[in-house]
């Protein structure tokens, strides 16, 4: 009995076999029709036999046949998880509620609640908005804002909701066509992603920001380094409205990327610029510039290269120094971006290492607030504008991300889910099972465009119509002026502040003051720390670091 139960783990490996034998003797002796099941069962001891000798897993030695079930579930988890388990509340990435607001706006039906919220409104964390009692009925919901610098010859109106970078490739032909068509539809502009313009770009006729990344794709030379004359003829498509360099993006900042030679089509090779038969390689780094200087002259040559198109950059932060030395770069040059789009570690990806996704980078609203604040303590807030990017899917995300600083949002997934992702989470491996992260010509079938670009649309415009109705019931004529005195946050479960005091503007001009204020003494610190001529640290500040409220404290006590 003991030998039995000490190898229990083989009692279906032995069972199978035993069965196989019995339904053989049975084919023989009583029916033919019990071949069938011989085979089966046959089938699965050769399985059972192969486990024993196979040395990769090991639970499968100790478990043959039966530990497979274990694979299998494991494989349909996010799936169980997603339709039985998860709440509506919890958030991997983006919750229930939240992928339902937007099917539901992109549809065109009913996106109302019933019953009060479902969000703990006494948890750390929860803001809210201020409404008024005197609230405005707004009419037009055509939101924009007017991008381009005192050196732009070619301003663009820009909506105040985009679609965020998403190339092709990463994306199906199918994917992009549906984006655009509904960006043209809806009037509001499309990030082409680092994958530059396909013919399913242009085939949608919409407004497109062009993406020019490291592996300068679309305007590149056989070595991969830039091409002025391939980014000239790019950037003068008309469809081409802004052109945005990308430094970084939220989801990998820092990180490079490689597309490898068996995922690379005749289509991708032809977007792309680059040849079949070898990996694509997208470098960490640009190799048209490495100084803050440079990267403004760069910025200056791109826009003259595209006829004075509105050129910006994108990022994620990271050291703050660095974006201060470019801002000392903008003003030792005379050379300012048009726009500048800030990205939040919490962007998505089709694929990051997991270090990276959760672990590298600042959160949009943090990075948001300090490039704001940077900007007009430098004096240039007014010449630049600011793009955000990182979940922002609803008429809260875009208004309180409009009182933090910015001038207007980006979204990528929310306009997946417009398109009818189902946050599966296979986007890396090709198998997207709605057809949207995919190059399986089959996959990409289950995806029409035309169906699609209606939602996209329609996503767009009912969730413009909801920020108008925040906006009113705030007391606002128009969603650009929202501040961060709109907000209240709470800090602790039985406290909440301010937003002018979470977030506030700091002084204009306060950077290049001959006085330091000495509650913004870290702000100086760093500024001092800065240089345009290169992103290295002039200096390390070691410890003890002290914030300037508690050197403040201490010279009150004293």
């Amino acid at each position: 009995m003991k030998f039995f139960i000490l190898n229990q783990r083989y009692f279906v490996i032995t069972s199978v076999a035993l069965l196989t034998v019995i339904s053989v003797i049975c084919a023989g002796v009583i029916d033919s029709w019990f071949w069938v099941p011989a085979v089966v069962f046959g089938l699965l001891l050769l399985v059972g036999i192969h486990d024993l000798h196979q040395t990769k897993h090991s639970i499968l030695r100790n478990y043959p046949i039966s530990a497979h079930i274990r694979f299998i579930l494991e494989s349909f988890r996010p799936e169980i998880r997603q339709y039985l388990l998860e709440s509506d509340q919890d958030e991997i990435p983006f919750s229930r509620q939240a992928r339902g607001l937007v099917y539901q706006r992109a549809k065109g039906v009913e996106d109302k609640r019933p019953f009060g919220t479902i969000e703990d409104v006494y948890k750390s964390g929860y803001s809210w908005i201020t409404h008024s009692v005197a609230p405005k009925h707004i009419t037009d919901t055509n939101f924009r804002v007017r991008v381009g610098g005192p050196h732009c010859k070619k301003p663009y109106d820009c909506s105040l909701y985009n679609i965020s970078a998403m190339s092709f490739g990463a994306l199906s032909g199918n994917a992009i066509l549906a984006l655009n068509k509904g960006a043209k539809k809806g009037g509001f502009a499309h990030d082409t992603g680092e994958g530059s313009i396909s013919r399913y770009h242009r085939e949608g006729g919409g407004d497109l920001i062009y993406q020019v990344a490291s592996g300068y794709f679309g305007a590149r030379n056989e070595d991969g380094t830039f091409s002025e004359e391939k980014f000239a003829e790019t950037a003068a498509d008309p469809q081409v409205k802004m052109i945005e360099l990308k430094l970084s993006q939220g989801a990998k900042p820092g990180h490079g990327g490689m597309l490898p030679a068996a995922k690379i089509t005749k289509e991708i090779a032809d977007a792309r610029g680059i040849p079949m038969g070898q990996d694509c390689v997208s470098p960490s780094a640009h190799s048209a510039f490495s100084t803050p200087i440079g990267l403004m002259e760069f910025i200056g040559r791109l826009r003259d290269l595209s006829g004075g198109k509105p050129v910006g950059f994108k990022l994620c932060i990271g050291h703050r120094r660095e974006f201060m030395s470019i801002i000392k770069a903008m003003l030792e040059t005379g050379i300012t971006p048009d726009f500048i789009v800030v990205d939040g570690k919490e962007g998505g990806t089709g694929a990051a290492p997991v270090e990276f996704a959760n672990r590298v980078g600042m959160p949009m609203q943090e990075g948001l607030t300090f490039v704001h604040n940077a900007l007009r303590g430098a004096g240039l807030r007014d010449q630049i504008k600011i793009g955000a990017a990182g979940k922002i899917i609803s008429a809260f995300d875009i208004a309180r991300t409009l009182a933090l600083g910015a001038d207007w949002c980006n979204a990528a997934r929310g306009f997946m889910f417009a398109l009818g992702c189902i946050q599966a989470q296979s986007c890396h491996t090709n198998c997207c099972p709605v057809g949207i992260a995919t190059q399986d010509k089959i996959r990409q079938r289950a995806l029409e465009p035309g169906d699609k670009s209606e939602r996209v649309a329609r996503f767009h415009k009912n969730t413009m119509h909801a920020l108008a109705e925040i906006t009113g019931a705030a007391g606002l004529t128009d969603p650009r002026n929202f501040m961060p005195y709109h907000f209240m946050v709470r800090q602790k479960d039985n406290e909440f502040i301010d937003g002018n005091e979470a977030y506030p503007y700091l002084p204009e001009g306060f950077l290049l003051a001959d006085k330091e204020i000495e509650e913004l003494h870290e702000w100086h610190s760093r500024w001092g720390r800065a240089s345009a001529d290169t992103f290295a640290p002039k200096e390390i500040p070691f410890g003890p670091y002290k914030r300037a409220k508690a050197i403040a404290g201490e010279k009150a006590a004293q």
